[in-house]
């Protein structure tokens, strides 16, 4: 049987991050990952096939609406099968890219099921073959999230698709119907919109993007509705029936009413995710969960059991890659004798349709809540000299600082490289820096991040371009 001081149980960005962390420290490292490819969720039908088809649709969509009006006159024409080829190219590079820092960092690799048999011992059943015991010091579990159902509402990745099915659609779906107006739901909306859906999002809340500053997911709605993306807020799906020509969608109100029914050609279920913990044998081993199956850990990502760790999408938090991956590194230092530590006050988050939507920190909604005071920073991308050369002045940034002590709360951005932009704000907050220090810091011109600065200006109502 093989000893190593720690086995890593999914290989998604944050279970290969503190496998790699823990190697770089000494340890003796095994993975063990269930799929042919690394990478997780993440890689394979997450963050990174999305991201190119929002970056291959954005193209097309700026060929065709935008490039005239630059002088630049083209007739752009869609091939769908070749898109969905740059889109698989681009998660291959990223897995083969896992794999190779796997080796490099001399990482055991075992492919096939882990399930915890003891403490101490994870037994990984590949799907040919025979079984193999691991003897091993620490666990981590790093399992992820799959997709969350609606009951009663099969997803078949046809008529009714998850994120998965809607990365591989072969045809441009005339009618577009998308369940749940999240992150996911609302950027796979809008690749296909681009590409031609008719897209409809319908949401059981009153509002989209639940957990954003509410007045940036306001002005979010307004943009996205303005693209073309018809929103059903306060509306539930009671039933899907599916067929051969397409699928109707009956929905009624939240709160009870009269229901309608839809047709569309396919249906995106985006209603979130939930832990993935399946095969590992928690409850034999006593592994408390929580009301929501997430694995319960103390501030050290230790669980009730002695020896057996989580990080990631499987313990509470936003489930994000890189609070994932922080977590990884947390655990894997923490396990090498040092002090690992994750600020969980900032954590970025992003919307990555167009415009980009980012956070991170406090809303307002949530400083309200908890009795702060606090000061308010604004600044719109259409006082920005390069967002309107570039014409991209849909947004704003909005700067929160305590009104006492000055010190930023949280800062929000709806804008063209928000995404980025908004890393910024991350290390200010990260370094506990106030408003004025941002305000004093010299942005590059002609930049969008001058924005950020100008907005930082404002919390003292003395932004000088507007």
């Amino acid at each position: 049987m093989s000893q190593y001081d720690l086995t890593v149980i999914g290989t998604g960005p944050g279970g290969y991050v503190c496998a790699i962390r823990a190697a770089q420290l000494g340890l003796k490292v095994a993975v063990v990952e269930k799929q042919a490819t690394h990478g997780g969720t993440c890689l394979n039908v997450g963050c990174i096939p999305s991201k190119a088809l929002l970056h291959a649709s954005e193209a097309y969509e700026e060929a065709g609406h935008g490039f005239a009006d630059m002088g630049v006159k083209v007739k752009p024409s869609l091939d769908l099968k070749t898109m969905l080829a740059f889109k698989d190219e681009g998660v291959k590079g990223n897995t083969d890219g896992v794999a190779f820092l796997l080796k490099k960092n001399k990482i055991d690799v075992f492919h096939g099921s882990g399930t915890i048999t003891a403490p101490g011992e994870v037994t990984v059943t590949p799907e040919k073959g025979k079984a193999e015991k691991l003897a091993t010091k620490s666990i981590a579990i790093a399992t992820g999230s799959e997709v969350a159902q609606i009951p009663g509402i099969e997803i078949d990745e046809k008529r009714v698709v998850s994120s998965t099915g809607a990365l591989t659609l072969p045809d441009v779906p005339k009618k577009l119907l998308v369940v749940g107006a999240g992150y996911i739901g609302l950027e796979l909306g809008s690749v296909w919109r681009r590409l031609g859906s008719e897209v409809i999002v319908v949401e059981f809340l009153d509002r989209i993007t639940p957990g954003l500053d509410g007045e940036v997911a306001k002005q979010f709605q307004r943009i996205l509705k303005k693209q073309g993306i018809t929103f059903k807020l306060g509306h539930k799906v009671a039933a899907v029936e599916s067929s051969a020509k397409g699928a109707k969608v009956t929905i009624e109100p939240s709160g009870g009413g009269e229901a309608e029914t839809l047709s569309c050609d396919v249906v995106l279920v985006s209603i979130g995710r939930v832990p993935y913990t399946e095969g590992l044998g928690l409850e034999a081993l006593g592994v408390q969960l929580d009301n929501r199956g997430r694995i319960v850990t103390d501030e050290h990502y230790k669980t009730n059991v002695d020896g057996i760790y989580a990080i990631g999408d499987v313990i509470k938090g936003p489930m994000l890659a890189h609070k994932a991956e922080d977590e990884g590194v947390a655990l894997a230092e923490i396990l090498a004798g040092q002090a690992g530590h994750v600020n969980y006050g900032v954590i970025p988050g992003v919307v990555y349709t167009f415009p980009e939507v980012a956070s991170v920190g406090k809303t307002e909604e949530e400083l309200k809540e908890d009795g702060i005071a606090y000061k308010v920073g604004k600044f719109p991308f259409m006082a920005n000299g390069r967002a309107k050369v570039n014409r991209t002045t849909d947004g704003f940034v909005k700067v929160l600082a305590d009104k006492r002590t000055d010190r930023i709360l949280g800062v929000h951005i709806i804008g063209p490289d928000a995404g980025n932009m908004i890393a910024e704000a991350a290390v200010a907050m990260e370094m506990g820096a106030s408003a004025e220090d941002l305000a004093r810091t010299c942005h590059a011109h002609p930049t969008l991040t001058e924005a950020v600065k100008e907005a930082a200006m404002d919390v003292d109502k003395r932004a000088l371009h507007m």
